[in-house]
């Protein structure tokens, strides 16, 4: 039985009209997997992280101010969406849906949630629709595990890993990878433990040489224990925001790629969908749908 991670708090967010975020696509992937006969007795619910907790991970001023709308506008345009209650019961629900994944991953070894994947979130600010780093509290939500010494974060989404990346700078024992578009957003770069910048225009067979090439150095670098992965499909050629030039098989390849290896390392993965920004809902479900599919959900 695939073990999945929803709520419908992930779409629910008043946005202003023609805003860039395409908040719909969660219960839509959602309600794809549903027609695909995926039972849902499949479906866990998260709820909410504890704004304590999370406060002795991430700046204590920051979870404050961002929780109780005190941030000042230009934090809050560097976010990208205005500020709501709903908003912070969203953010922090998508990301407890994150760590709930990870433990998942742990128990069954394997698990997937319907949203995840805010890379761009720092310990003192957000940026680029990210508010509070999912990725790097399910890697030390890992951590905690006595058989998980080293987690690997392999980030395929189009926009480089830039808050994961400096959020682990200084934690041996999470590995980040980003593959991403060079000339894309974020326009200043942080360091990975290993980036792959890919030109404009690039096709399906450099990304997936490039993201067996990246696995590869992964894996006989650091020898991880565990693995979260982003599974970003701003990739694709239809994506407003990407760039490249990857199709829908190649984004299948990818995804096929990642859980396969896992599956012969016997890694645990935690996979979140990452971005997709087409504005046609149907057309941007059904690539994120790669990813269940590449994962034997249906």
């Amino acid at each position: 039985m695939p073990h999945l991670v929803f709520h419908p708090i992930y779409s629910q967010l008043d946005l202003p009209v023609r805003h860039r975020f395409p908040i719909q696509k969660y219960q839509g992937i959602k309600d794809a997997l549903l027609r695909e006969n995926v039972s849902s007795d499949c479906f866990y619910e998260p709820e909410q992280l504890n704004i304590n907790a999370i406060s002795r991970i991430y700046d204590p001023l920051y979870i404050k101010q961002l929780c109780s709308g005190e941030l000042d506008q230009k934090a809050m345009r560097r976010i990208g969406f205005p500020w709501s209650k709903q908003l912070i019961e969203r953010t922090l629900t998508a990301a407890a849906g994150t760590v709930l994944t990870s433990s998942l991953a742990l128990e069954h070894g394997k698990a997937l949630n319907l949203t995840g994947g805010y890379h761009h979130a720092f310990a003192n600010f957000g940026s680029g629709f990210c508010m509070v780093n999912d990725l790097y509290l399910a890697a030390l939500n890992m951590l905690q595990s006595k058989s998980i010494d080293k987690v690997l974060v392999f980030d395929c989404d189009v926009h480089q890993g830039d808050g994961t990346a400096k959020l682990a700078a200084n934690n041996n024992a999470v590995y980040t990878v980003s593959i991403h578009g060079e000339k894309n957003f974020p326009h200043r770069k942080q360091v990975s433990d290993l980036d792959f910048g890919l030109a404009k225009g690039t096709g399906d067979d450099e990304f997936l040489a490039t993201v067996e090439q990246a696995w590869q150095m992964a894996i006989t670098y650091f020898q991880p224990d565990a693995v979260i992965y982003d599974a970003g499909v701003d990739v694709h050629i239809d994506d407003d925001l990407g760039h490249l030039n990857i199709t829908t098989e190649g984004v299948l390849a990818r995804d096929q790629f990642v859980f396969a290896q896992c599956e012969k390392q016997g890694l645990p993965i935690a996979a979140v969908i990452g971005g997709g920004y087409q504005r046609d809902i149907d057309a941007l479900v059904n690539v994120h749908m790669q990813l269940f599919k590449a994962a034997g959900v249906f």
